[in-house]
């Protein structure tokens, strides 16, 4: 059944005779009307099967109704966040029963029915808060009218919704393959080439989508739509008009929004994604560009600064839907002229670090003053690399490191140190290294010698999995991550390839188990033991768990695929 039913209009509009009826999801005017991004400006009904866009101001609620006209009716309501984290709720409401003005026939006023639904409080069904891309799935809903609320407490911002009774035929945002990272292939003074595994919806469901690439030097994006927004605010907020003197607060062409002939407002809908074919955005202050190359699922961006760190994220399009999934982005940085330069290490700072197949990196550690004690941390996210820290010209150690190790060293007045990292022959590595001077709760959690996990085949069921893995003497917080695999999956071949400094942020919500704390004196004893229930009969999961050190940054232990029996 359609969300939108003239029901819905009769109780938010007047009952007048000129009423025009709301459009179904399957009526072309409906569709008309989306494509010219009108219909649906600054409209409290929400459409069934479309995603719309809207805007936030700061601290000013935002509410959406539908009414579900059944019980038992699926339903699916996804937000996306643009710019800035959401508080978002939705509730079920009880309909108001149809009064008259003094008996007389006549339909209450607007303003007046409007108060009586959103004054009730209803029952509250799913909430979130944060700036992730969330989403509310109930398979039997009852008969009654939804209320969406949303509120932005940080800054004006853009969102999007999507709402649907039908969330299994529907397919709204294109699928992920198995593994949604972006990898980077290949590497230059001013060219990488990324390279990621073709989306399910072009092989499986034969749906019309493109891929956009997108390169930044500032962070990794989690939605098509965080990007649109920042590009948007880039053009409209670079000569920042004075409200109330050159604009009227709600006059949204001085934001970028366009207006009609007429002067009337349009639609916060973002414009349909262009046809295939490679089309550049090209944005040089805001040091953004989206590049959108058709089904291609390997592309070379050139024209890079060198030894620069840029951060890469793919999205893929349905072109029908204008819908739009991210990958799991990832970051380089460009090789360097053929001058090398020494990379100055901030004491305290965590600094990421790219070393090329074979090749090497030059990092230089100065304490402003007198120091007892330098420590160093590094965590290799790819492989094992080299480390050597020399003081004053000194050899002062030399390790293969993988994973996360701890160095500290005996400080000296006025000391210089300079660190060397050399890559291996399998392939380019990445890293994290951090040094101090003044070491007390280290950024990087330990980590025991063993950090595989161990899972116990005769308490494997049907629908369980219990899973063992070692920990340290230090206390740390513990996450377990489970996702269903659909193909055959080489653990150690993954494992290898897969880049560790990823954390529990790159996961989904409903991938998470749970969180934990533990240690152990006794390092005999530090080991400790979990049962991931609700599993599906003779299924294969890939199971990660996560230690999270003190200053948050979190490390992956190696994953294991454990397969339910198919009778029990």
């Amino acid at each position: 059944m359609a969300l939108l039913r003239w029901g819905l209009l009769c109780l938010l509009l007047p009952l007048a005779a000129r009423a025009q009826k709301l459009p179904t999801r399957d009526e072309e005017l409906f569709q008309m009307q989306i494509r010219d991004k009108a219909f649906f400006h600054d409209s409290s009904v929400l459409p069934d099967g479309a995603e719309v866009g809207s805007h936030l101001f700061r601290d000013t609620p935002k509410r959406f109704f539908f009414v579900v006209e059944e019980d038992n009716t699926p339903l699916s309501v996804t937000v996306t966040p643009c710019d800035a984290p959401l508080e978002w709720k939705l509730s079920l409401q009880e309909l108001p029963e149809e009064t008259s003005a003094e008996g007389s026939g006549d339909p209450e006023p607007l303003e007046q029915q409007k108060q009586q639904v959103t004054h009730e409080g209803g029952t509250e069904l799913f909430s979130y808060k944060g700036n992730d891309v969330e989403y509310f799935l109930s398979s039997s809903s009852p008969a009654g009218l939804y209320q969406l609320e949303l509120l932005s407490t940080e800054k004006d911002t853009h969102f999007k919704v999507y709402a649907t009774t039908t969330p299994e035929s529907d397919q709204p945002y294109p699928e992920l393959p198995y593994d949604p990272r972006v990898d980077v292939t290949a590497l230059g003074r001013t060219t990488v080439t990324l390279a990621w595994k073709p989306s399910p919806a072009a092989s499986l469901l034969k749906l019309p989508i493109q891929y956009c690439v997108l390169v930044n030097k500032e962070h990794n994006f989690k939605s098509l739509c965080a990007v649109e927004a920042k590009l948007s605010a880039d053009d409209a907020f670079m000569t920042a008009p004075r409200p109330g003197l050159d604009f009227s607060p709600f006059d949204f062409a001085h934001f970028g929004f366009p207006s009609d002939p007429l002067g009337k407002e349009r639609s916060y809908l973002a414009r349909p994604s262009p046809k295939l074919g490679r089309q550049v955005y090209s944005r040089p202050k805001a040091d953004i560009q989206k590049i959108c190359i058709g089904n291609k699922n390997i592309f070379t961006i050139s024209d890079l600064k060198p030894d620069t760190q840029y951060y890469f994220d793919v999205f893929v399009v349905n072109n029908s839907s204008n819908t739009s999934t991210a990958y799991v982005g990832t970051f380089a940085r460009t090789k360097r002229e053929a001058k090398q330069k020494t990379i100055e290490l901030k004491d305290g700072k965590i600094t990421d670090v790219f070393v090329k197949r074979k090749g090497a990196k030059f990092l230089r550690f100065a304490p402003v003053s007198s120091h007892q004690k330098v420590a160093i941390s590094v965590h290799s996210c790819l492989d094992t690399v080299q480390l050597q820290v020399r003081r004053d010209g000194k050899l002062l150690l030399s390790h293969s490191v993988e994973g996360v190790r701890h160095f500290q060293l005996r400080g000296k007045p006025k000391a210089k140190y300079v660190i060397r990292l050399k890559g291996n022959r399998r392939g380019a590595s990445m890293l994290k290294i951090l040094a101090t001077s003044k070491p007390s709760k280290q950024a990087f959690p330990s980590l025991p010698e063993d950090t595989r996990i161990k899972a116990f085949d005769k308490l494997r069921t049907c629908s369980s999995a219990t899973i063992a893995w070692l920990g340290t003497q230090e206390r740390n917080k513990f996450c377990i991550y489970k996702k269903e695999l659909n193909e055959p999956y080489n653990e150690e071949q993954k494992r290898r390839e897969q880049n560790q400094c990823l954390g529990p942020a790159t996961r989904k919500k409903s991938e998470k188990v749970l969180c934990k704390y533990f240690h152990s004196q006794n390092l005999q004893k530090a080991v400790t033991t979990e049962t991931i229930r609700g599993l599906q009969p003779a299924t294969a999961y890939l199971l990660d768990v996560y230690v999270i050190g003190h200053g948050g940054h979190s490390v992956k232990y190696q994953s294991k695929v454990v397969k339910t029996r198919k009778t029990c």
